[in-house]
Parts: structure tokens; C-alpha cells; sequence
């Protein structure tokens, strides 16, 4: 009787000591696979290398972090599915998706859920919608489109515009604030145009623009139809350059474009490669033969997001942690953040960039 009691004595710790040494799970979710796959290798690569620095440090609360991986291909139905999956494996934190399509209608399970994200999604949808759980640690695209938008006006004074969108949620959101940001500045666009994401052939379009003698196109959407439309152009003998927004930052671009890489210029955040608050980390991705461009940094700040946030609330409960992030400062690779009622970032910014020669560095 005594070896029976004793026994179950055993198995009761033994299970409370593997309950209260649990891992914390904490999640990524984007497109893993598809045509934005690059992008989501970036989005991996940052994550992993904050949980095994987070770890290295004792982890958050005591707990060591698990990193869940969620596939979304950048499609709004598997981005539901990916978001139930993470709900069900009881995950304490999201960092995700990216494509502003995907992320909008998964947040909406996350926030039923009581799982605070951060999130790069540009759309102003994404924190319009009252939902408290999202902070975004990158700006919107009507703060990115009047950035692009006046470059234009003031950079190619006198030159036709058009502005064209690849009706996604991201694209044409970003393609009509840089078409208001042009008229502003009383530039009436050539065209206004349209084109479906993922074909194999815009020779229309580039027919388009070359008739109407167009010579800068202001473009809301992904950068694989940009490498394809320049390089159709470049055919056509259009020299075609194009505005858009944070997603040129992909190399790739470069790889699919050749040279017509270099009539791109696109708006993104200050680089974080260059703060020097980010270079012990920024070194160790080097090292790994990892270049940390795009979002691999916002990837590795949304941790740290997670992990100064835990740690300053003391614990991994919604409400604490949702309290602690809208009312704390943290301080990322990325820069200090801190956020607004709407789980904007209180001080954005973007400025323009020009992919030149492989790499993208701030335009002149």
C-alpha cells in the first residue's frame, strides 16, 4: 500500500515538474512555401536565431521557448487554417503572417483566442478593425504611399505615371495612397491598371504603358511581377521605373530582373543593418552566411518584442501581456518600439530606397 502511494506520489511530481518546466510555444506564420517562399525563409531565419539567443539567456520566465512554424502560402483560407492549428497547440504568441490578406482574417481568430501578435502587414485594415491583440512593428501603407507618392512627384517631374495594383489587399491598398499622394502634388496618373498576381505573361500591360508613353510606374504589389513586367518591358525597349513598397526588398528580385533591377525604388523602414544596436546580431547572421535583409530583423524584434513584454508583465497571461505591450517602450533590433491605441507604432518611418548593382541602399 505504502510503495502504491508512494509510487503515485512519484508520478504526481513527476508530472507537475514536467508541466511547470513546460516549453512556452510561440509561433511564425507566412508564406513557407509558394512563390513568396524567400520571404518566408526570411521570416524563419530571424525567429529561430531570437529563440536560440532568448534561450541562451534562460529563456522568458524560466520557460524555454518552442517555435511553431506556420504555413500560409500567402492565401487567406490556409491563412485561417494555419491560425486554428497555432490556437490548438496552445501558443502564447504570434508573429505573423505577411501578406495583409492572410493576416487580416487570422488575427480575428487569434484575437477570439486571447493570442497577442506583432505583425509586418502593411494594410491599414489590419489595425483598423478595433481588435486589441495585433501590434504592428512596421508602418502602413498610407504613411508608405505619401512617402513614395511625393518622391515621385518631386523626382520625375514632367514624366507619365501609372499606377497599377495586383488587387490584392496589400497591393491595391498601397497602390491607392500613392496615387492619392500624387495627386496631391498635382500629378494626374496615365493609367490606372490592374493585373492578377502569379501570371506568366504582362505583356498587355507593358503594351499599355508603352503606348501611352509611360516612364514610371507606381506599383502596389509583390516583387515577382515587378521581375517579370521589367524584364517584358525591358524586351518591348520600354525603360520602365518603378516605385513600390516594402516587399522589393527580396534579392530575388534582383535574381528574376537582372539589371532592370536597378530601375526599381521602393519605400521601406529605416535599415535596421545599420543601427548599431543591431550589429552583435546582424554579425551573427554573417556569420552564418545569412544576410538579414528584408524581414529577417523584424522577425528576431518581434521576439524580443515577446520576451521584454513576458518578462515586464511577469507573466504569459493575455491580459497581462496585452497590457504590456501597449503601454510599455522596448528596444529591438529594429529600434526602440512602442505602440497606440490601435497597436500602430507611435513613431514609423520609411524612406526610399534603389536596388543598385544586387543591393538596395538609400536613393539620392
Amino acid at each position: 500500500m505504502k510503495k502504491t502511494l508512494l509510487a503515485t506520489a512519484c508520478l504526481a511530481l513527476g508530472a507537475y515538474s514536467q508541466t511547470s518546466l513546460a516549453d512556452l510555444s510561440v509561433a511564425i506564420a507566412g508564406p513557407m512555401t509558394g512563390q513568396y517562399a524567400s520571404v518566408g525563409d526570411q521570416i524563419r531565419r530571424g525567429a529561430e536565431l531570437a529563440i536560440a539567443d532568448i534561450n541562451a539567456r534562460g529563456g522568458v520566465l524560466g520557460e524555454k521557448l518552442k517555435l511553431e512554424v506556420g504555413d500560409d502560402a500567402c492565401d487567406p483560407k490556409q491563412a485561417v487554417s494555419v491560425a486554428n492549428t497555432m490556437v490548438n497547440k496552445n501558443i502564447v504568441f504570434m508573429h505573423g503572417h505577411w501578406c495583409s490578406s492572410s493576416t487580416i482574417p487570422a488575427s480575428e481568430v487569434y484575437n477570439e483566442a486571447d493570442i497577442p501578435m506583432a505583425t509586418v502587414s502593411t494594410n491599414p485594415q489590419v489595425t483598423e478593425r478595433g481588435l486589441n491583440n495585433i501590434f504592428r512593428i512596421m508602418g502602413r501603407d498610407d504613411q508608405q504611399g505619401l512617402v513614395a507618392g511625393g518622391y515621385i512627384a518631386d523626382h520625375f517631374k514632367g514624366k507619365k505615371v501609372a499606377v497599377v495594383d495586383d488587387k490584392s489587399a496589400y497591393g491595391k491598398g498601397l497602390a491607392d495612397e500613392m496615387a492619392k499622394a500624387v495627386e496631391a502634388k498635382g500629378v494626374k496618373p496615365t493609367l490606372r491598371e490592374s493585373i492578377t498576381a502569379g501570371e506568366k505573361d504582362y505583356s498587355g500591360l507593358v503594351t499599355k504603358l508603352k503606348q501611352a508613353g509611360v516612364e514610371v510606374m507606381a506599383y502596389g504589389g509583390y516583387h515577382t511581377e515587378v521581375a517579370l513586367i521589367l524584364r517584358q518591358a525591358q524586351a518591348a525597349g520600354l525603360k520602365l521605373t518603378v516605385m513600390s513598397g516594402d516587399t522589393m526588398t527580396n534579392s530575388e528580385l534582383v535574381t528574376a530582373a537582372g539589371p532592370a533591377a536597378d530601375n526599381v525604388l521602393f519605400t521601406f523602414s529605416p535599415d535596421p543593418r545599420k543601427n548599431p544596436d543591431a550589429a552583435p546580431v546582424v554579425e551573427k547572421f554573417r556569420a552564418a552566411k545569412v544576410e538579414p535583409e528584408g524581414y529577417v530583423l523584424y522577425a528576431y524584434a518581434a521576439l524580443q518584442l515577446f520576451e521584454q513584454a513576458a518578462n515586464g508583465a511577469r507573466s504569459t497571461k493575455y491580459a497581462d501581456l496585452e497590457k504590456a505591450l501597449r503601454n510599455g517602450s522596448f528596444k529591438t533590433v529594429i529600434g526602440d518600439l512602442s505602440f497606440d491605441a490601435k497597436g500602430d507604432q507611435k513613431a514609423p518611418g520609411f524612406v526610399v530606397y534603389r536596388w543598385q548593382g544586387g543591393q538596395y541602399d538609400y536613393a539620392r
